[in-house]
């Protein structure tokens, strides 16, 4: 397998992973050569790492326009490097819910639906209608309905804190969102200012190139009249 050594570190890498000097963009180059003065445009560096250098390219831009780089800055920072989507960083983290969190999720949504309030109320109307008319007021329930008081009573008790346990994972679920959005739009941000650059470099680079072949063109053409003139000085002469 055909190698190369790397200009900065001095190690062997595999041919394929060669990028040279000449080809990085200016903002990455000027990067390189301030940990290696030594760098120029004929040099050589691995993949691996060009790599090391982008990371912290990427982090300088975020730590000069927003200050101490946050978790979510460096997951988002890795995921670029990874060439990973962030949806795959968050569905990583994601726990699956327990047991309990189900059955709250579930009689929250049960407890604030009209199938809820409409079931209730008749529910009401008929232990009413059987303490007070069917049962003559004489039933297990008298007016004025303690025991309906007390079943009421623990109803609400024991609903609050599961609509309120509910709610505390719905907020949780938001905040997840609101992270996911942010390091989207980060992410977006960053690949769009990186690509930017790329279309420059890659501009500059066939600006380049025009030149270099307009000179070369030149060079031909002026080569084509020295030839021209030479024969008719020479049939001139004749």
């Amino acid at each position: 397998m055909k190698t190369f050594v790397s200009s900065i570190s001095g190690k062997t890498f595999p041919i394929t992973s060669k990028v040279l000097g000449s080809t990085l963009r200016t903002s990455i180059f000027d990067l390189v050569k301030e940990d290696f003065p030594e760098f120029s445009k004929e040099s050589l560096i691995a993949a691996s790492e060009l790599d090391g250098y982008k990371e912290k390219y990427i982090s300088t831009i975020l730590k000069n326009e927003l200050g101490e780089l946050t978790r979510l800055d460096q997951l988002v920072i890795e995921s670029m490097n990874n060439n990973q989507m962030i949806s795959a960083s968050i569905d990583q983290e994601e726990v699956a819910d327990s047991f309990g969190e189900r059955i709250a999720d579930r009689v929250a949504g049960f407890g604030g639906s009209w199938t809820f309030i409409l079931s209730f109320l008749g529910f009401l109307v008929c232990w009413i209608v059987l303490n007070m008319y069917w049962l003559s007021n004489k039933g297990f329930d008298p007016y004025p309905f303690i025991l309906l008081n007390l079943l009421l009573s623990c109803i609400a008790a024991l609903q609050a804190p599961v609509i309120m346990m509910s709610q505390n994972r719905q907020e949780d679920k938001d905040r997840k969102r609101a992270q996911n959005d942010y390091m989207v739009n980060l992410k977006a941000e960053l690949e769009i200012r990186t690509l930017h650059e790329k279309i420059d470099h890659l501009l500059i680079h066939k600006e380049q190139e025009l030149i270099e072949m307009q000179q070369f063109q030149l060079d031909i053409i002026k080569d084509l009249i020295n030839k021209i003139d030479k024969l008719e000085r020479s049939n001139n002469g004749k």
